[in-house]
């Protein structure tokens, strides 16, 4: 049958099992808008407030079901605006498809108004990118983005369509749905060898990363840890892989992580890394990451061996066949005296303050979230104090629970992947914790939030400076606060009501339990929770860039005192 291009665009998405997508129309993608249209009853369009709320939320729909994420943009500033939220999903392995409009093909090269190169611009930060020019390929290529996107170490793809494209005919041929490319199994020499060094391990430690969300390892990283008794430390993206109440969990690993996480992986003879780059932020020196053990590196994506942290292993393939192949093989050890080391470097939570009228404590609020709401509540996080925060103490039980920018770090990403994960989760219960620094950069999308009546509930940890920032400048540069006590006077509440959302307010420590409750029973839209937090509240423990476990610092009033 013949249909425009528009129109064999849609019928892309929905062969590929797409039902949503979020995007803002504009002059480039009016054939496209209109198609939408005509389809509405197939495919739901979620319209953001902005271009960077439309790619996060994306990204949010897809790290909450593992499906490739969509968001549809106009050309030119349209299609700029995408950038940050394809880069946020470039550095996390985030498999997403974002489609943008461009002027007519003859008017290509000529700077003509709302012209953009964004395959150029988009080449560093995509798995690959297309610009179509002929409507006769316009299927083939949405179906490669999909494969793309989804196969092997996942992420975005950007397809370009020239305005003249989307409306010109073409046969279209429906197709199956495209599926990721098969990944060829570790070869059968590093398989002994691992295998090998495992047997013989005394401290074996396991430390998982992202790759585990991605590949859908998590069962089989518990399998492994339980038939060896290895204990399990995590990368802030792998958080969710491993549960945190399992025994053998000793936490987030890195520059924020847990002493006893920290302590482990000093010690252990053997660490075996699961789908986890060896970030600065978790190997801080890479030189003396790990030092005195052997270290078996498992990967689905071959560029990440070797970059930053030596192995002794390397096993390329997929995590979890990975994963199985290796548990299958081993016999069952008992590592008793090394689990027993391991706890000794745990350190406990503080209790929660018994005086109601005591200053609020970010940890309490967050805590006290965890125990008001089910193991099935999907929590998103921006970036800065509150995301580490978040981290150490609202504690993960699954994967694709928590949503966060890890690599990128991109503050303004939680309000679009909040409505990204309500659209995906629409029977869970959203929560988005973020600082007034990052919820100023998009609260725009508060008013998306209202119009789809998305009861997402909304932790605004408040306390008036850019928080990690000034943190730093307490640290390391000597209370110099430049540019991070900005002074500004926003009344959260009223702003919220303003967009037509419920604001409450907590200001002490007697207000979290009956505020969060109020705040979590609203089913009728998102409401905003102003927390008012100390300036001064900093997120510890703290390993300073480039340094060890053995410089960490545990006590801000310590640290200054050794100063």
């Amino acid at each position: 049958m013949k249909l425009n291009g528009s129109e064999i665009l849609l019928e892309c998405l929905l062969e590929q099992g797409v039902d949503t997508v979020f995007g803002y129309p504009g002059g480039t993608v009016l054939n496209i808008y209109d198609a939408l249209y005509k389809y509405s009853d197939r495919i739901q369009h979620i319209l953001t407030a902005h271009e960077q709320g439309a790619s996060h939320a994306a990204d949010g729909y897809a790290r909450t079901t593992g499906k490739v994420g969509v968001c549809i943009a106009t050309s030119g500033p349209g299609a700029t605006n995408l950038v940050t939220g394809i880069a946020t999903a470039y550095m996390d392995s985030i498999p997403m498809v974002a489609i943008t409009g461009n002027v007519a093909t003859p008017l290509l090269g000529r700077d003509s108004f709302q012209e953009i190169d964004i395959t150029g611009v988009t080449i560093p930060i995509t798995k690959h990118n297309f610009l179509v020019k002929d409507v006769n390929q316009l299927a083939d290529t949405v179906r490669l983005a999909f494969e793309i996107a989804q196969s092997g170490r996942p992420g975005p793809v950007l397809v370009d369509i020239p305005k003249d494209v989307s409306a010109a005919l073409a046969e279209y041929t429906p197709a199956p749905a495209v599926k990721a490319r098969p990944i060829a199994p570790p070869k059968a020499d590093r398989l002994e060898r691992t295998v090998e060094i495992l047997a013989e391990a005394k401290r074996p430690l396991l430390y998982i990363g992202g790759g585990v969300i991605a590949s859908g390892a998590a069962e089989q990283v518990r399998a492994l840890a339980e038939k060896l008794d290895i204990p399990v430390c995590s990368s802030l993206m792998g958080l969710g892989g491993f549960p945190a109440d399992h025994p053998l969990w000793l936490g987030m690993v890195g520059m924020h992580g847990t002493r006893a996480a920290n302590c482990a992986t000093r010690d252990c003879d053997t660490l075996i890394v699961c789908g986890a780059r060896f970030s600065d932020r978790v190997a801080g020196n890479p030189k003396g990451f790990a030092a005195g053990a052997k270290i078996i590196h498992m990967d689905v994506d071959h560029a990440e061996f070797d970059k930053n942290v030596l192995s002794t292993v390397r096993l390329a393939g997929d995590l979890k066949e990975t994963l199985a192949i290796v548990t299958d093989r081993l016999d069952p050890a008992c590592h008793t005296e090394w689990l027993a080391a391991c706890a000794e470097n745990r350190v406990e939570w503080p209790a929660f303050p018994t005086d109601p009228e005591a200053p609020v404590d970010p940890s309490v609020i967050l805590r006290t979230l965890r125990d008001l709401t089910d193991r099935d509540t999907v929590l998103v996080t921006d970036v800065g104090q509150h995301q580490m925060w978040s981290a150490q103490f609202y504690k993960q039980y699954a994967p694709r629970h928590l949503l966060t920018s890890g690599g990128l770090g991109t503050m303004g990403y939680g309000m679009g992947a909040a409505i990204g994960a309500q659209f995906a989760a629409p029977d869970k219960k959203i929560a988005l914790v973020t600082g007034d620094g990052c919820f100023h950069m998009n609260l725009n999308e508060l008013t998306t939030m209202v119009s789809y009546k998305l009861p997402v509930v909304i932790l605004l940890m408040d306390n008036r400076v850019l928080g990690m920032v000034r943190q730093w400048q307490k640290v390391f540069y000597q209370k110099r606060f430049a540019a991070t006590d900005p002074e500004r006077q926003t009344d959260f509440p009223k702003l919220a009501e303003a967009f037509g959302c419920k604001g409450l307010v907590i200001e002490k420590n007697g207000d979290i339990e009956p505020v969060l409750r109020e705040a979590l029973a609203t089913a009728d839209g998102p409401v905003l929770v102003d927390c008012r937090i100390s300036k001064d509240a900093n997120v510890l423990p703290m390993i300073p860039p480039g340094g060890s476990v053995d410089q960490m610092i545990e006590s801000m009033e310590e640290y200054e005192n050794e100063r």
